[in-house]
């Protein structure tokens, strides 16, 4: 019994001394629990509203502040002229409009009945369609509210009009594509360029590259433009599956679309240069850029859980993200079909991203390799 007691204690031993190992059963599984906790919710919060009211009356005030009291609702927008709906909506700053119908509360008083529209962003159709489902329910309740106010025997009615722009058939699949899209090219990207250096370092070949003529900076550049042609090729590929096989339409700009895939790329390639110089074996390469991206990816891109239904600091955590700025770029792209300026931020971002990550991990490699 002592001997194998001897042996229990030397294992926790090696546990102990092996932060990889520690970092894996005791902080992992906190990480896991505080996303997943939190990330993962089937309430649509935060919706962003705007509201075109022409007729200013009791009514519609009283309409507007039931919706600002909602905790699912911001109204963060008055909209002076009709033609503004089209240009929030692109900005993707907005997910819903209201729009009164003129003479609202006269309607109301002299008829029964006043109409109102409720404009979605359908680019994601199950958000959308809780969306609207809230903002029916709050004009149900002001609809019970005229009721208990009114002479007994007369009734009032709010008519919704539903429109969900952008996607009305509400397909699923102009949600989920962009959002593989950009798991697949971040992922498959990442890993390609970790293990291609990392296996270089694992057989000794790389010093021997490195004692070339040309700078160690451009090997390693050298070694990614190949991955850089491959991952060209399969955005083509996913690109046309897309288009002709699930019908996901390219609304937008198809240079503009291609650009900012090609951006993507080079991030994720960059980012696996910053892993292959965190790691000395393929399999944590592998680790590294598979299962640790993936989670952060799904969850926290806008991919299947919406983003402002987060708290706050998951919000700011999202920000690092590049599949984030990928996705809510190519559902613009493909199915709003904005212009190219509506997508600028995001091309900005993934533009210093490359800059931030290839900068690191050149600088790491170079520093590691001598």
């Amino acid at each position: 019994m002592k001997q194998f007691l001897s042996f229990v204690r030397k294992e926790f031993y090696h546990i102990f001394r092996d932060r990889r190992t520690m970092l894996i059963l005791l902080v992992l599984p906190i990480v896991m629990i505080i996303l997943f906790g939190f990330a993962i919710t089937t309430e649509v919060k935060n919706t962003q509203v705007a509201i075109f009211d022409p007729s200013k009356d009791v009514a519609t005030q009283r309409i507007r502040d039931m919706f600002q009291a909602n905790e699912y609702f911001q109204v963060v927008e008055e909209l002076s002229d009709p033609r503004q709906i089209n240009e929030v909506l692109k900005k993707g700053e907005i997910n819903l409009v209201l729009v009164f119908s003129e003479n609202f509360a006269d309607n109301m008083i002299h008829t029964g009945e006043a109409t109102i529209q409720l404009l979605a962003d359908g680019t994601e159709p199950n958000q959308a369609s809780m969306r609207v489902g809230y903002a029916q329910n709050i004009l149900a309740a002001y609809q019970r509210e005229l009721a208990q106010g009114s002479t007994p025997g007369k009734s009032f009615q709010v008519i919704p009009e539903i429109r969900m722009l952008y996607n009305p058939q509400q397909k699923s699949e102009f949600n989920f594509v962009p959002g593989v899209i950009g798991m697949m090219l971040l992922l498959i990207c990442a890993m390609m360029s970790s293990i291609a250096i990392v296996r270089e370092k694992e057989m000794g070949t790389m010093e021997v590259l490195l004692a070339s003529p040309l700078p160690s900076v451009y090997i390693i550049l050298a070694k990614l433009v190949p991955y850089f042609t491959i991952s060209c090729v399969n955005l083509t590929t996913i690109l046309l599956l897309a288009t002709f096989l699930m019908h996901v339409p390219i609304a937008g700009s198809l240079v503009a679309l291609v650009g900012i895939s090609l951006l993507y790329i080079l991030v994720a390639l960059s980012l696996g240069l910053l892993i292959s110089t965190l790691v000395n074996s393929q399999m944590a390469a592998m680790l590294l850029s598979g299962l640790v991206l993936m989670m952060p990816t799904m969850l926290l891109s806008g991919m299947l859980f919406p983003i402002e239904s987060m708290p706050t600091w998951l919000q700011g955590l999202s920000v690092i993200i590049p599949a984030r700025w990928f996705i809510d770029a190519v559902r613009r792209l493909m199915i709003q079909g904005v212009e190219v300026q509506y997508v600028l931020r995001e091309a900005l971002v993934l533009i210093v991203m490359t800059a931030l990550l290839l900068s690191v991990a050149l600088k790491k490699f170079k520093i590691r390799l001598e």
